[in-house]
């Protein structure tokens, strides 16, 4: 039977840590709207940062639904969840608001620096750090979530964008489309990129 939390702690937070997958849930206000829903791996890449806030990276490779959901005025709902594919059954959700901190933002480097360096490399491909404010956390059973074995993480990302020097990811991105607007034609993320802060 699923249960309320006041904070993210003690074993909530343990849960959190050592899971290598989750997912991100927004939403535009608009009815007839895009919902998004996205996987996000890359160990290392979201800390909590206190009883209430999260942070995680928001790299390339990807459109920016999220991102401009959350900047959206009015807007910043966002879910995050994890569930357990090894040991007990359990699902965890944090329901809150976000907020996108770009490369420009004063935040972004002391924001950056709580990220494991083995983690996030750099700044390579960063293009935001989502900030979530829980308002609601929550876990449940999981009972019908398949027991799965975890062998490793995939390396292509990394690889592949820490190749590029900061030009070209800015070139990658100015080229794909959704990363300026959205689905359904919200502002996601300034092209070009704000400079990266200097390290």
């Amino acid at each position: 039977m699923g249960k309320t939390y006041e904070r993210i702690d003690g074993r909530l937070r343990a849960f959190i840590e050592a899971q290598p997958v989750y997912f991100t849930a927004t939403a535009p206000l608009s009815a007839d709207g895009h919902v998004n829903l996205s996987p996000k791996g890359r160990r290392g890449t979201l800390v909590v940062i206190d009883e209430l806030t999260l942070a995680y990276v928001d790299f390339g490779g990807s459109s920016a639904e999220t991102v401009a959901h959350l900047r959206e005025p009015g807007n910043g709902r966002i879910t995050l969840m994890w569930t357990a594919f090894s040991g007990p059954p359990t699902v965890v959700r944090v329901h809150g608001t976000g907020e996108a901190v770009l490369r420009d933002d004063p935040r972004w480097s002391e924001l950056f620096a709580r990220f494991p360096a083995e983690a996030v490399e750099g700044q390579g491909s960063a293009r935001a750090i989502v900030l979530v404010h829980a308002r609601r956390v929550s876990d449940s059973c999981g009972f019908a979530v398949p027991l799965m074995e975890y062998q490793e993480d995939r390396t292509m990302h990394a690889e592949y964008f820490n190749r590029k020097t900061d030009e070209e990811f800015n070139a990658y991105c100015v080229k794909k489309d959704h990363i300026a607007t959205s689905l359904d034609g919200l502002p996601a993320l300034p092209l070009p990129l704000p400079p990266l802060p200097a390290e």
